[in-house]
């Protein structure tokens, strides 16, 4: 009888490649990547950012990462459909394991996520991260942005993230990261793309907006040609809040809106980036308390695994 070998997060020799398993059972990583602190030689370290205390409604996204991995087994068979090859064969991707910090010394958690960052991305490998409420994007762009300079965003949500942090003083908030990065210098917002919004804000800093309806309107191919036309050449940070689709595709998150995009419609804007210049990414605001039936952290392992597609097609990479 043939054995069918298992546990690849622990047993896994080789960086490269698509294993199978049953979906069912083994030890959990992101698309059963192996579990390893080794950067040498890896293209993308994938890596939890298991926060959830500067939400502003329900909290639970500190779940998200391990939602991420547990739903990621189901689709780590195969590459992602419509894709004409295996992002696993050409980039060496690892699971890092998770960003720790001490939660009774919350003042000292975005040093950590940043040093977090700073120490995979000093390797030359890319951050594939998972969250965590949207903080975590705050520190992780200022890690990116120590490397690759001023980014461009295109940044997926129901909100904008861009409410004024009155007082100034930087407060841990999942709704003013992009106030500040674009205060800052970190992101750079005439280049910079938000997509599905549907909650008001006055200020939206000079972000470029394609609202809900727009998406709704214009269909993903008209978003993503506006997206690559607003980004250009420069380096792209992608952030994708789960909450960006509809509460129906996604019911599984702290802050859900009515009248978003659809699975389908996220994956298709993803497809057409291609070519884009990515240097990192991270998928937010998954809370499995209030999932039903995983969906929403399906959806989140899709959209990452999309990314991944992507990350290997910019330009310079093993598969563009």
């Amino acid at each position: 009888m043939k054995r069918t070998s298992s546990d690849h997060a622990f047993t896994a020799q080789e960086l490269k490649g698509t294993r199978q398993e049953p979906t069912y059972s083994g030890a959990l990583s992101f698309l059963r990547r192996r579990y390893t602190r080794d950067l040498a030689g890896v293209d993308v370290a994938v890596t939890g950012i298991p926060l959830d205390t500067a939400t502003t409604s329900r909290p639970g996204a500190r779940y998200g990462p391990r939602g991420i991995r547990l739903m990621s087994s189901q689709i780590a068979w195969a590459r992602p459909y419509g894709c004409n090859f295996d992002p696993l064969e050409k980039l060496a991707v690892v699971d890092y394991g998770d960003c720790v910090w001490d939660h009774g010394r919350p003042a000292e958690i975005p040093a950590a996520i940043e040093a977090h960052a700073d120490a995979i991305i000093s390797t030359g490998a890319a951050m594939l991260s998972m969250g965590g409420d949207h903080f975590v994007s705050y520190p992780l762009l200022k890690a990116h942005a120590k490397r690759h300079g001023p980014l461009s965003l295109i940044h997926f949500d129901a909100h904008s993230d861009t409410w004024n942090d009155a007082d100034g003083t930087g407060r841990v908030d999942h709704g003013t990261m992009f106030y500040h990065a674009a205060r800052e210098g970190i992101v750079d917002p005439k280049r910079s793309v938000q997509i599905g919004l549907r909650t008001h804000n006055d200020d939206l800093m000079g972000f470029n907006v394609l609202d809900a309806p727009w998406v709704h309107e214009r269909g993903a191919t008209a978003v993503a040609a506006e997206a690559r036309r607003i980004v250009g050449r420069n380096k792209v940070y992608l952030t994708f809040d789960i909450d960006c689709l509809d509460p129906s595709f996604a019911p599984g998150t702290g802050t859900p809106v009515a009248g978003g995009l659809s699975t389908a419609q996220a994956f298709a804007i993803l497809k057409g980036l291609a070519g884009i210049d990515f240097v990192g990414m991270d998928i937010v605001e998954v809370a499995p308390p209030y999932d039903v039936a995983d969906i929403t952290a399906l959806a989140a392992a899709h959209i990452a695994h999309e990314w991944l597609a992507l990350y290997a097609v910019r330009p310079g990479g093993p598969a563009a």
